[in-house]
């Protein structure tokens, strides 16, 4: 048999199926797999298929809808609501929860952001969609205001020259699956992904555009990576796609900093479908998933328990030797911070 040929691939619902047993489980990482492939699908011909450019309207949180956005929204809502395992979903680009008709209901609760980043999408910069799952208690929307310690699995897909769905359920290692396009299928190609152990590449990533708006200990740590820790300056990496920009850092290491600011007290990201389940991957990873200076005290994002379904935090992640030098910073202010 010609070595180019895998006859036992190492697929995503084997890797859910042999790790939880759920069947329930299986069915929704399936069904989150499909709209992943079809949003790849969308992506990959945006330009033939005249899909960039404005939809015309705003989505939940103000932002303006690319074309891609509401396609990429409707993908994952079909995907889901007919998957049979789900009771209740949010989305970045609707403004209320979607309950799913009793008859098509199931156990599980996904919030997502069907294409994050998608602002770059016309200029062809790599985009993302992120999730977060939690189990039903009543079926309402309260069931996903909840701690990120009750997020049961969190993951994201990133569309880009390869299609990587990386994803951890909670108190589990993180791993990472690639679509081979010649089978259809993830493929389990990331095993245990980990945050390089001596924190890995010297990278810090944010937009410093905002730089006048924060306060003094992020100007202090941002200062301090450009002119040099250890003596030697970091590089600046932003794509401005939050999921790019994780998953580099969660490959090569180094920092990624929105933190809150005087323009954006509250923080930028939503914590719902990006902090919580970006801060699930990052921990898991050996990783510190902090909000830096938010609420008056420094804390983690996972411990978060969002208000409403569109509600802001702030994020600071990476790994323990460059979330140090921000805490450091913190220190240095009078600000407690966790031990690392």
């Amino acid at each position: 048999m010609s070595e180019k040929f895998d006859v036992d691939a190492p697929t995503l619902s084997r890797y859910v199926m042999a790790n939880t047993k759920d069947t329930e489980l299986v069915i929704l990482l399936n069904s989150l797999a499909t709209s992943f492939k079809l949003i790849a699908s969308a992506v990959g011909r945006a330009g033939v298929a005249q899909l960039y450019g404005l939809a015309g309207e705003v989505n939940s949180t103000g932002d303006d809808q690319k074309k891609l956005d509401v396609m990429s929204n409707d993908m994952m809502i079909n995907a889901l609501v007919n998957s049979g395992v789900c009771s209740v979903l949010v989305s970045e680009e609707n403004e209320e929860p979607i309950i799913v008709p009793a008859d098509k209901a199931g156990k599980f609760c996904v919030a997502f952001d069907p294409l994050d980043g998608s602002s770059n999408i016309d200029c062809n910069v790599s985009v993302g969609t992120i999730f977060s799952v939690y189990e039903k208690k009543d079926g309402s929307v309260n069931d996903l205001l909840r701690s990120g310690a009750d997020c049961i699995c969190a993951g994201y897909c990133a569309y880009s020259s390869a299609v990587e769905l990386v994803f951890t359920f909670q108190g589990s290692s993180v791993e990472g699956f690639c679509l081979d396009p010649t089978i259809g299928e993830f493929v389990h190609t990331r095993v245990n992904m980990k945050f390089p152990s001596d924190g890995g590449k010297r990278i810090y990533s944010c937009n410093e555009g905002n730089f006048v708006h924060w306060d003094q200990p992020i100007k202090d740590a941002v200062d301090a990576f450009k002119n040099g820790v250890g003596g030697k300056p970091y590089s600046a990496r932003y794509v401005g796609s939050m999921v790019a920009d994780i998953h580099r850092t969660l490959l090569y290491g180094g920092i990624y900093i929105y933190p809150a600011d005087n323009k954006s007290p509250k923080g930028k990201l939503r914590c719902l479908y990006e902090g919580i389940p970006m801060a699930l991957i990052i921990e898991q990873a050996g990783g510190i998933a902090s909000t830096g200076l938010f609420n008056g005290k420094v804390g983690r994002v996972i411990e978060l328990t969002p208000d409403a379904i569109h509600c802001k935090c702030p994020i600071i992640m990476g790994g323990p030797r460059d979330v140090g030098v921000v805490y450091d910073c913190y220190k240095k202010h009078g600000v407690a911070v966790p031990e690392l």
